[in-house]
């Protein structure tokens, strides 16, 4: 059974009880599943935004629910516990130029294993022409293994090492995990534009690992920032228009 609400507000990702959370924009609920989904008040002040975000989400609440009907059916001793438990939260991160937007997708997943799941990912949306791109645009060139993706990777994996060295987790700032971190749009890992001191400009691109991607489940998801001064060589004349400025001091989480 499916419920829609007329308003939802974004909050922080949580797998905690939900009772102090707003209504979500869609919810399926069932036997085996009670999946939601949240958008926040930007992207609902966005109509075309927030279609776009809302049909993504309703694809993924019904890919879901299938899942766990089918799991339930095939091993129903899982479900003595109750049914999953998913969760899937949309949030502005940053606006450039009054045209770029990137949104946060964090999702969490309670399938009654040993510990819940989360993961997150990013959109680009332009809003001048309503749809969803890559950072293509702001680079002169972007092709697999060419000098602007190994410029971003290597800068990238620098920012996770000095992450891990804060943290105190250096032990896993190896080759083994970053091996997946490839000179590539598509492997590179999920890309946002981070906000900037310079009101309208990004201050570099910041990339988003959940858990497992770049370090062990207990070291939790971490955020890499290339200063866009890195990456300055091979920005195009949009690239340059919009990148200018510091990272803002409180920006450090990427949230």
């Amino acid at each position: 059974m499916r419920a829609v609400a007329a308003a939802a507000v974004g909050c922080a990702l949580s797998g905690s009880a939900h009772a102090a959370d707003p209504k979500p924009a869609d919810v399926v609920k069932t036997r085996s599943i009670e999946a939601r989904v949240f958008l926040d008040d930007r992207i609902k002040a966005d109509a075309a935004l927030a279609a776009n975000c809302l049909a993504e989400g309703r694809k993924w609440l019904d890919k879901s629910a299938a899942e766990a009907a089918a799991s339930r059916k095939e091993d129903p001793q899982f479900f003595k516990d109750g049914g999953w438990d998913f969760e899937r939260k949309y949030e502005i991160r940053s606006v450039v130029a009054d045209r770029y937007i990137s949104v946060l997708r964090n999702d969490y997943m309670n399938t009654r294993g040993a510990h819940p799941n989360s993961d997150v990912n990013t959109i680009l949306w332009d809003k001048a022409d309503n749809k969803r791109i890559s950072i293509r645009p702001f680079f002169a060139e972007t092709a697999d293994n060419g000098a602007t993706m190994k410029a971003m990777v290597k800068a990238v994996i620098a920012s996770l090492k000095a992450e891990k060295e804060k943290r105190g987790t250096s032990e896993t700032a190896t080759d083994e995990w970053f091996k997946e971190v490839a000179p590539s749009l598509l492997k590179i890992g999920a890309v946002t534009l981070a906000p900037s001191t310079e009101a309208g400009k990004s201050s570099g691109l910041t990339f988003h690992y959940p858990p497992y991607a770049v370090g062990s489940y207990a070291e939790g998801e971490y955020v890499a920032f290339v200063p866009w001064e890195t990456l300055k060589p091979y920005l195009t004349a949009e690239g340059t228009r919009i990148f200018g400025g510091r990272r803002p001091k409180g920006d450090a989480d990427g949230r």
